[in-house]
């Protein structure tokens, strides 16, 4: 008779086993990742103002300054969100109050903050994303945690499949 997974010892996770455990990996990736992201949105914007002959404002130095002031702020995000990321993955699917996407929507602030002080000029925007997103006058809100980096997009992809499964384990299809 040949073994099946029951009998072989190989155990199954449950949708609320497995969802906390995506969680909870996807919850370092992006704690992880959050520095990186910052500082590649703040990089960016400045090297295309820089690259058009944006002029930085006396008080905040050169290109390295403000490079070091994203470098300090993309840890201030990362310290920021840890722990209620954290929280949220850990928590039951029912209680799950926002989305990591949110979360890290939110912290655009970080590098928005360092680009004004630097006094770079505002991106124009359309105006759904100036309705949408009016604290971020860099355009920087990211669509997706891919924006973190691949890596960061394929476990929230992985979370949300798991998400649903435990949901539907719980409260069934809505065809049910």
């Amino acid at each position: 008779m040949p073994e099946d997974a029951a009998t072989s010892g190989a155990e199954h996770d449950s949708p609320d086993q497995l969802l906390t455990e995506t969680g909870a990996s996807l919850a370092a990736a992006v704690v992880a990742a959050v520095p990186g992201w910052v500082q590649r949105a703040v990089d960016g914007v400045l090297d295309a103002w820089t690259a058009v002959g944006g002029v930085l404002q006396p008080e905040a130095g050169d290109t390295d300054a403000v490079r070091q002031r994203a470098a300090e702020a993309g840890e201030a995000a990362q310290r920021a969100l840890s722990d209620d990321l954290r929280l949220l993955l850990a928590a039951d699917v029912d209680a799950q109050w926002t989305t990591p996407l949110s979360m890290v929507r939110a912290l655009v602030e970080f590098p928005t903050e360092v680009l004004v002080q630097a006094g770079v000029s505002p991106r124009v925007r359309d105006r759904f994303d100036e309705k949408r997103f009016p604290a971020d006058p860099y355009g920087l809100t990211p669509a997706s945690l891919s924006a973190l980096g691949p890596e960061v997009g394929d476990l929230a992809l992985a979370w949300g499949a798991a998400k649903a499964a435990a949901h539907r384990a719980r409260h069934g299809s809505a065809g049910e």
